[in-house]
């Protein structure tokens, strides 16, 4: 691994780390595959301002000091069992450091590129959010308003009024999506002899029938993939354009975000440089050996299926964060968590959030131990998860890829690892 700290005028350069790499082992979720662990914390890179832009919101306490050691350590080790390689990414007026750790290619031995393209997963959703408010601020649509009103027929009959808004913070109630044939059986077999299979956002939101609501809306949170596929059908409703034409005319385009895409749902390709992403898979004769699921289909779409870089997503973040996209009154819904429990939710589960909320329109907040308060989204797609997360100032922003070997989420602990060593320790629940 190779690291770089830069904080004030002292730059730190970090011996590479040699790794053994040993086995693997196994999950995956058919419908919200992007799922992300709470606890990874990340975030992008900064933008300037434009002079018209409000001065960002101080930290809520003191950031800690970088440690190149300690950030060293938080992605070393690699390749292991579970994580083949990682990066990380930190900049913001608080200091900056970089790191790879581990392989990008069991092949040839290659190492992480520090630029790599990733599937970023639920970091998409980042994305949804920022043109659905974008559409609410253009009095296009209205954030109150049931989402049936919009898009009649799309959800199952006899489901309850859901507002849009309810949708972005994830309190709208919908059911989980019932697994079907075609979706698989969640094992990592499955999904690396079907990797290439594509489903439409209408054929995941139908997994929805005949399943009951999981509250009513407005009640409580509950992370659910199916909201932002709803959600990525209302833009298309709404702007009469592809969802990714308007992430393109709306954010990467003007953002100069050359290397952030939705890609086609038949396009399994991801662009280079990348790591590989790998799963273990189990033979019929016993045996364990990884496969490559580099290229797969990218179907969540707007919920889970676009690609990006870390200089990328550290940009967005940064413009996103100073108000480039939204006016102030959408801003503010940004940055508002509702006042309502986490229905079993563990995108919640945090000494700090004590079972309440902590997702808002978009993205979610996450406090550390010390106080230190960050925003942002994880993402997660087979063979890769990944995090952008800042304080509200942008002092200290965050962007990570890990490549886990298998689908339980094992890769956590490194996550954990690299939330300490950059804002704090974020501690899980014990209930």
């Amino acid at each position: 691994m190779q690291g770089r700290s830069t904080a004030g005028p002292t730059v730190t350069t970090l011996e590479s780390l040699t790794v053994n790499f040993s086995a693997f082992s196994p999950r995956w979720s058919a419908v919200a595959a992007s799922g992300a662990v709470l606890v990874a914390l990340a975030a992008g890179m900064a933008a300037p301002a434009s002079a018209d832009v409000p001065a960002p919101v101080p930290a809520t306490a003191p950031l800690p000091r970088l440690d190149p050691a300690k950030l060293q350590a938080a992605i070393g080790g690699l390749p292991d069992a579970d994580v083949t390689g990682a990066l990380l990414r930190i900049t913001g007026g608080a200091g900056h450091w970089s790191g790879t750790s581990g392989v990008g290619d069991l092949k040839t031995g290659q190492g992480v590129p520090p630029d790599a393209h990733i599937r970023i997963g639920s970091i998409s959703k980042v994305f949804t959010a920022t043109i659905v408010l974008q559409l609410a601020a253009e009095h296009r649509i209205d954030l109150a308003t049931p989402v049936q009103q919009y898009l009649p027929g799309v959800l199952p009959v006899g489901l309850p009024p859901v507002e849009v808004g309810q949708l972005l913070n994830h309190t709208s109630g919908l059911p989980r999506g019932a697994n079907g044939p075609e979706f698989g059986d969640g094992s990592p077999e499955w999904f690396a002899a079907n990797r290439l299979k594509s489903f439409t956002p209408q054929q995941a939101i139908d997994l929805m029938t005949g399943r009951p609501m999981q509250f009513a809306p407005g009640t409580a949170q509950q992370y659910n993939g199916m909201n932002y596929y709803v959600a990525g059908l209302l833009v298309e409703k709404i702007t009469g354009h592809t969802f990714a034409h308007e992430v393109r005319s709306r954010i990467t385009r003007p953002l100069g975000l050359h290397d952030t895409q939705v890609p086609d749902a038949d396009d399994p390709r991801l662009p280079g440089p990348h790591s590989h992403g790998y799963l273990t898979v189990t033979s019929s004769d016993g045996t364990m050996h990884p496969v490559d699921v580099t290229e797969q289909s990218p179907w969540p779409w707007a919920e889970g299926g676009m690609i990006s870089t870390p200089a990328d997503l550290d940009r967005f973040m940064t413009a996103l964060f100073h108000g480039r996209f939204l006016p102030p009154a959408q801003q503010a819904e940004l940055f508002t968590v509702p006042d309502v429990p986490s229905f079993h939710s563990s995108q919640c589960r945090t000494e700090t959030d004590a079972g309440r909320a902590c997702m808002t329109m978009g993205i979610m907040k996450v406090k550390a131990s010390n106080g230190v308060v960050v925003w942002g989204k994880t993402g997660s797609r087979p063979g890769y998860t990944s995090g952008v997360f800042a304080t509200r100032d942008l002092s200290r922003k965050i962007v990570y890829s890990v490549n886990p070997t298998n689908l339980n989420g094992t890769e956590i602990r490194f996550i954990q690892q690299i939330a300490a060593a950059s804002f704090g320790p974020v501690v899980p629940a014990t209930h």
